[in-house]
Formats: C-alpha cells, structure tokens, sequence
C-alpha cells in the first residue's frame, strides 16, 4: 500500500513540476484566472440547469474551452521565457488578464440570464465590450 502511495506521489509531484514549468510560477493573477473559470464553468452550469438545457456535449466543449485557455497562458510563457527573456512574464500577464476579463463578463452575462440584477454600468460595459469583440473579429476576417 504504502509503494502505491509513493508512486501516487511521485506522479503527482512530476506533473506539478511540468505544469509549474508550462505555466510559469503561480502568482495573484493565475489563481484570479483559476477561480473566474471555475467560476465561469459553474455559473454556466447553473444557467443551463436553470434553462433545461443541460448538454455534456456542450458541457465538454466547455471544459475543452477552459484547458485551452490554460494552454494558451502556457504559450505566453514559453514565448516570455525562452523568445523574448527579458520580457518579465508581460506575454502571459497580457493573456491572463484578457482571459480574467473574458471569463468575468461571461459570469455576468450568466448571472443576468438567471435573473440576478446587474448594476448598469456593469451591463453598460459588458455591452460595449462585447461590440468590440463583435468588431475586432470582424476585422481578422477581412
């Protein structure tokens, strides 16, 4: 028993030491981009409960999207680190925090869908950057 703990152990160490590698040390911002898509994926959760419109196809999707997105921070810190070494992890802040901004207007947006009244600045906002991002994907396609 105590071998099959060892091993356990051994595994769990090996797969923090690569994803700590990846994703570089864990700072304020990855623990805030942590709980936003955890928060993210629960209050999407809780939408389609609410809606009946509970799918583990969509479900899937959307933990795919997540571990995508955790992908992506760890090429900004690859980039930071082995591309531009002097860039003091900018790359994967840069990422983190439009992820962080993403994954909270996404909370929002769930949050209204369930009836939870939201501040009018705060809709104001959310209206204003989801036409930018409406406009800057237009952009990429042209």
């Amino acid at each position: 028993m105590r071998e099959c703990i060892k091993f356990f152990e051994v595994i769990a160490m090996a797969l923090g030491a690569v994803l700590g590698w990846y994703l570089g040390s864990p700072d304020g911002f990855f623990y805030a981009l942590v709980a936003f898509v955890v928060a993210d994926y629960v209050t999407g959760v809780l939408r389609a409960v609410v809606e009946r419109k509970l799918s583990s196809t969509i479900g899937f999707r959307g933990i795919a999207r997540k571990i995508m997105i955790f992908i992506l921070v760890g090429v900004a810190h690859l980039i930071d680190t082995f591309v531009v070494p002097d860039a003091n992890d900018v790359i994967r802040t840069a990422v983190i925090f439009f992820y962080i901004a993403n994954e909270g207007l996404s909370i929002i947006e769930n949050s209204a869908a369930l009836g939870l009244p939201i501040p009018t600045e705060l809709a104001i906002t959310l209206k204003q950057l989801h036409r930018e991002e409406i406009n800057e994907q237009d952009e990429e396609e042209n």
